[in-house]
């Protein structure tokens, strides 16, 4: 099986380069309105909005930003397949502006505006990001009513565009091979994903921060809402971590960036994925393997066996499961092409 991996330097509010309906899943964290460090890529985007922030007009600028964002939206919604999905992780802002602290709720203004687009809503996921900051409170502790409550969540927003996928012939059969374990779908469609951490921030280049998301949550939302071969967009890629689990999992992949000068670091994360894909199959199949054997060890029934692998799986539906491995890297002057092999049955390491 072989996957293209195509990063864009261009700007998400006009992906001419991708057609109507060519995506079939679309996962990403733009930048977020209100938080400090993207005010200059926002006064770009949107030329108001620093005037605005300072004028201390925290709302409007909130807003403004926004508008931006609006318009990305408006382009995954005409990229996207009928019955694909729309993942955004997304967590809200505070601040203070002009000595007034205020929460600007950043998640429901991307569902208005999502809604608005005609995309059908989901049941989004909570992501409680662990920390072991010992002061967990804001503003000025024990006495009332001066403290705030302290903002340990971030949001990852579901969106279908139109009703269910239909799948033709051969997506049947990649849809059967994409199939996930049975306690891999009882830990990932958790409405509360709390054993997700963060990755380092710290990057050299453009920006002192990569704002990059932790590689397990692609990783998690493609198994969940895509098959095999199927195309992979990100219009706010950064480092190219969605790409990287794209990639991981046997999906082929777009990425949309602005700055030109992250174009090396992208390909670096490309690369690394081969090491984390086939780390992450061979865990997957000693975590199952490991499942069953603790199921069986208590007495219960593992019905059915794997056509593929040396074990038995739970339900019908796991009976087909494949987990691709990348093996070989060709690069071309605007893409990476990568050829995928599946672990023999008696060595998942290999």
């Amino acid at each position: 099986m072989k996957t293209t991996h195509h990063p864009h330097i261009a700007d998400a509010r006009q992906m001419d380069t991708l057609p109507d309906a060519s995506v079939h899943l679309i996962v990403t964290s733009p930048p977020y309105p209100m938080v400090e460090m993207w005010d200059a890529v926002f006064g770009e985007l949107v030329p108001e909005t620093l005037p605005l922030l300072e004028a201390s007009q925290g709302m409007a600028a909130f807003e403004a930003q926004h508008r931006a964002l609006d318009a990305v939206w408006e382009e995954c919604v005409r990229v996207l397949k009928p019955g694909c999905f729309l993942c955004i992780n997304i967590g809200d802002a505070t601040r203070s502006i002009a000595g007034e602290f205020c929460l600007y709720p950043n998640h429901s203004r991307i569902m208005a505006a999502c809604l608005r687009l005609g995309l059908t809503p989901l049941p989004d996921i909570l992501w409680r990001k662990p920390t072991n900051a010992p002061n967990k409170f804001m503003g000025s502790g024990m006495l009332p009513a001066g403290a705030y409550v302290t903002y340990e969540h971030e949001y990852i927003l579901l969106f279908r565009k139109g009703g269910k996928r239909i799948f033709s012939e051969d997506e049947q059969e990649r849809r059967r091979a994409s199939a996930y374990f049975w306690e891999e779908r009882n830990l990932w469609f958790s409405d509360l994903w709390t054993d997700l951490i963060g990755t380092t921030q710290k990057m050299r280049g453009p920006r002192e921060r990569s704002a990059a998301f932790p590689f397990e949550l692609p990783y998690r939302l493609i198994e969940m809402y895509s098959l095999q071969g199927d195309l992979v967009l990100d219009p706010f890629v950064g480092t190219g971590t969605t790409m990287a689990a794209a990639l991981a999992t046997g999906r082929s992949s777009i990425g949309i960036e602005r700055l030109p000068e992250l174009h090396p670091q992208i390909v670096a994360t490309l690369k690394g994925s081969f090491e984390e894909g086939a780390h992450r199959v061979a865990e997957r199949l000693r975590a199952h393997r490991s499942f069953v054997e603790a199921r069986q060890a208590q007495g219960k029934e593992v019905k059915y066996r794997a056509i593929h692998y040396d074990f038995s799986v739970l339900t019908r539906q796991e009976r087909e499961v494949q987990l691709p491995i990348p093996k070989d890297w060709e690069e071309t002057a605007d893409r990476v092409v990568i050829t995928h092999q599946f672990p023999p049955p008696q060595d998942p390491a290999t």
